[in-house]
């Protein structure tokens, strides 16, 4: 598989995302459902952002890794969230998991009204290998 990043410019470089990725002679894709902060048990957290952004991380990181996918190999991770300002105040927890992983990956941010019960933020990725 080959990635090549395409950024224009440079600003986006300090927002943690690229402008696109070009794919080419790809084994496998993977669409990851939008993971959340929720437990093993199917439990929602009604915690604050930060530790919801953690959680939702680390289980889209579970998900990853289970597919024997590498998280370096995301090329887009869609953020849906009930709170941006809540999300930006937190947003150092995700520069720091996309710079140690590696990751460069296009990206869209949304706020949306709701998520599923108390959720706050939601990440949805593609990942190739």
């Amino acid at each position: 598989m080959e990635k090549k990043i395409i950024n224009p410019w440079t600003w986006q470089d300090a927002r943690s995302y690229v402008q696109a990725v070009e794919v080419k002679h790809v084994e496998s894709t993977l669409y990851v459902s939008g993971q959340t902060a929720i437990d093993e048990h199917g439990i929602s957290s009604d915690e604050h952002m930060r530790i919801q952004l953690q959680k939702t991380l680390e289980n889209l990181e579970k998900v990853i890794r289970e597919a024997d996918f590498e998280l370096q190999n995301i090329v887009r991770l869609n953020i849906y969230t009930t709170d941006s300002a809540a999300l930006f105040e937190n947003f150092d927890l995700f520069q720091e998991w996309i710079n140690r992983n590696q990751i460069k990956q296009t990206s869209t941010v949304l706020e949306v009204q709701q998520l599923f019960e108390s959720l706050k933020v939601e990440l949805e990725a593609t990942v190739v290998k």
